[in-house]
């Protein structure tokens, strides 16, 4: 018997396909984005004054006694909003862009489909992004600087202008685009290593329950890899962003060269792993709710291509 979930609102690969990846990634980023605005509070702090807050439960500690608890949630708007833009683009892209080298790149090695297909949604999904990060982190941790998303990007445009809320562009290209690489094509290739090795059946022979754990475990594998690649470009983002330093070359020397990998790498790992499960879980979950199939694999020609 069909179920409704069974019924598909439209062919993979249509305009409305991807309209609802975008949809889709646009919900489940900005969501799992905004949930987690108290850690991502603590995590900008502990990058710029880490001497004040050097663990996770002083840091909370210090924020609640000094700034009271609504501290915690600073900068939420240019979160759920800034994100969901950037979840819009990068889920919607990546689909557009995979499609597009796989039909271009047809016989090339599927890693390098992932690959330029994630990188390629990136570049856009964070040129979307940088003005509200721009905000969130001043936001964040200048208490002065204003009260939120309405009041700061009238306040930034003013002071700074049009280059204020991309001076950490290239920064967050060098967090985001590593990141997305790794995240995009470790899933892939955890979701084809699940059904091929561990389940053993094709992925249209398997329930929808079983499509939903596969992409959560294949989600929260590629999370726990691309923090590593990525903290380094982060700790630099939040560095010139607040002033700590005027160049990439000087935020990397004031850092020093270890803790550009190790500084709020626990908490990044607390805040990425879960997050980027939640992300791919929500997501799979609006296109199995639209009759789409779960996420993972190639289209056409390239299905067998190793």
């Amino acid at each position: 018997m069909t179920t409704s979930f069974d019924r598909r609102i439209c062919e993979e690969f249509s305009p409305t396909y991807y309209g609802i990846c975008t949809i889709g990634g646009m919900l489940s980023s900005g969501t799992t984005h905004l949930a987690i605005t108290p850690l991502d509070v603590l995590k900008v702090n502990m990058q710029v004054n880490p001497a004040k807050y050097n663990s996770i439960y002083s840091g909370f500690n210090i924020l609640w006694r000094e700034q009271g608890p609504s501290a915690l949630w600073r900068g939420w708007g240019s979160k759920f909003f800034g994100y969901g833009v950037q979840g819009g683009c990068k889920f919607g892209l990546y689909e557009y862009f995979k499609k597009l080298y796989s039909d271009v790149l047809v016989g090339h090695n599927k890693s390098l489909i992932f690959f330029i297909s994630s990188a390629s949604a990136q570049v856009f999904a964070d040129v979307a992004l940088c003005p509200f990060e721009a905000v969130k982190v001043r936001v964040q941790v200048q208490p002065y600087y204003g009260k939120g998303l309405v009041d700061c990007f009238p306040k930034l445009y003013a002071t700074e202008g049009v280059f204020g809320f991309y001076k950490g562009l290239l920064p967050l290209w060098g967090r985001n685009l590593p990141f997305s690489i790794v995240m995009f094509s470790t899933f892939e290739h955890s979701v084809d290593f699940m059904y091929n090795n561990i389940i053993q059946r094709k992925k249209a022979d398997c329930s929808r329950a079983q499509q939903l754990a596969v992409t959560c475990t294949a989600g929260y594998v590629a999370g726990a890899i691309g923090t590593f690649v990525s903290t380094p470009a982060d700790n630099i983002v939040s560095s010139l962003y607040n002033k700590k330093a005027d160049t990439v070359l000087q935020a990397i020397k004031n850092i020093g060269f270890v803790k550009l990998f190790t500084r709020s790498l626990p908490i990044r790992v607390a805040l990425v792993g879960p997050v980027v499960t939640s992300q791919w879980l929500l997501y799979d979950t609006m296109k199995v709710l639209t009759g789409l199939p779960t996420s993972g694999g190639l289209p056409g020609s390239l299905q067998e291509v190793k």
